[in-house]
């Protein structure tokens, strides 16, 4: 049992790691390649042979279901937190706990229908897409438009597009019995939630004691670490079909072309490299930490990762092994590290301890997958009872409530503090 623990600790580790570093960049991209690293180290993990035949399409599916959050501001829910009152510190971390918990749940359930896939049942994921799009615009049409029922005013409200989403998603695998699915995204739903609100915790009383490290990079890691592990958790335990769908070759070299070439490409675009490259330099703070060296480099690295992922794609045909599944992972998680590095100014000599860290979780996950813990609980099963996730809801919500008491008696007044209710 504690060697399963260990294999839910690697995800864990390299999940939380791909998220900090996602903090560099935002939005749906960044948020997407980190998904796919989870994804690619999950497989991993498993050892299962049948998963590796189609690693691509399941770390495609996870950078899509976790990208698709990176939609929804959270900045001024931040700022919540922050807050000296107890209702709106409250209010901040609760709906830093509802953001977090729409990444998770269609980021965990893209991946579970992904190993659910199998000859005998597969999924319909154009049906699912047009339903989730219908829920989307559904949602964000009652909540917003017509209730008004407002998160992050003045900022986007896209949460409710993800919830109209979300919601359609469970119901599709309600209807076509995709159970295994739907355990794993409630469990990383839930793990997510709680780690963008803990996370926020973690940052508040990391300023306060004056830490001299990035805690907005704490709190990226904190959703990366409890949303990777509790989804690892939520595959490990649950039954999967014996035998995957193994895919065709053009849907692996389809998904290849999307998470090395397209995911890295607008990752780069939406970055100061391109600005730099381009001379679209007006906006740029701290302009002297990117270099137009940095931006040639960074940008001859991602060329050569898409390359290599394409020749081993096109050699691995659909035979991938677990060297193949292992060269993909460090290719894609080590040109993510780089180029982090290199937006934040190492070019220019400017080296952050946050980025170390990186580097070390790496090192410490690489050594772990090489001693190849078992992964699978001996009783995996399909236990989702009602009651069961209620008890788990309200537990995570009275911590939330508990660290909102923490944290209103440990502060005064601080920069960045945001109200939703002033008159309070």
């Amino acid at each position: 049992m504690k060697n399963q623990w260990i294999s839910i600790l690697i995800i864990g580790l390299t999940f939380g790691t791909a998220w900090a570093i996602r903090g560099q960049f935002g939005h749906e991209q960044g948020a997407a390649w980190a998904g796919g690293i989870g994804a690619l180290v999950l497989v991993l993990v498993s050892q299962r042979r049948d998963w590796y035949s189609k690693v691509l399409l399941i770390a495609l599916s996870s950078a899509i279901g976790w990208g698709a959050g990176g939609m929804i501001s959270y900045g001024k829910v931040v700022g919540y937190g922050r807050s000296i009152d107890f209702p709106n510190a409250a209010y901040g971390l609760l709906m830093l706990f509802v953001i977090g918990t729409l990444f998770g749940l269609i980021g965990g359930g893209f991946t579970g229908l992904t190993l659910a896939s199998s000859n005998d049942k597969r999924v319909n994921w154009g049906c699912l897409l047009a339903e989730m799009a219908a829920g989307g615009l559904i949602a964000y049409s009652f909540l917003i438009n017509q209730l008004e029922i407002l998160m992050t005013p003045p900022r986007s409200e896209a949460w409710a597009v993800c919830l109209g989403a979300g919601m359609a998603m469970v119901w599709h695998m309600v209807r076509n019995n995709f159970y295994s699915p739907l355990r794993v995204a409630f469990f990383s739903a839930l793990g997510a939630g709680f780690g963008f609100a803990f996370g926020n915790f973690l940052q508040i009383i990391g300023n306060l004691l004056e830490i001299n490290f990035n805690m907005w990079n704490v709190m990226e890691y904190s959703i990366g670490f409890f949303g990777g592990a509790s989804m690892a958790y939520g595959v490990f335990t649950t039954d999967w079909p014996k035998e995957s769908l193994v895919p065709e070759r053009w849907e692996n070299k389809t998904a290849v072309l999307l998470l090395f070439v397209f995911i890295p490409l607008i990752v780069f675009v939406n970055s100061r490299f391109y600005d730099v490259l381009t001379g679209n330099t007006d906006d740029i703070k701290n302009l002297n930490e990117v270099t137009h060296a940095a931006g040639i480099l960074s940008a001859i690295i991602i060329i050569l990762m898409a390359a290599a992922g394409w020749v081993k794609t096109v050699i691995s045909g659909n035979s991938f092994g677990r060297k193949d599944v292992m060269f993909l992972f460090l290719l894609y998680f080590t040109v993510y590290i780089f180029i982090s590095y290199g937006v934040t100014g190492a070019f220019s000599g400017l080296f952050h301890l946050n980025h170390h860290l990186y580097v070390v979780n790496l090192i410490v996950v690489v050594v772990l997958l090489g001693m190849k813990y078992p992964a699978f609980f001996h009783e995996p099963g399909l236990d989702i009872k009602g009651y069961r996730w209620v008890l788990y809801l309200v537990s995570i919500l009275l911590i939330i409530l508990i660290l909102t008491v923490i944290l209103i008696n440990t502060h005064g007044e601080l920069n960045g503090a945001n109200s939703r209710f002033p008159n309070l």
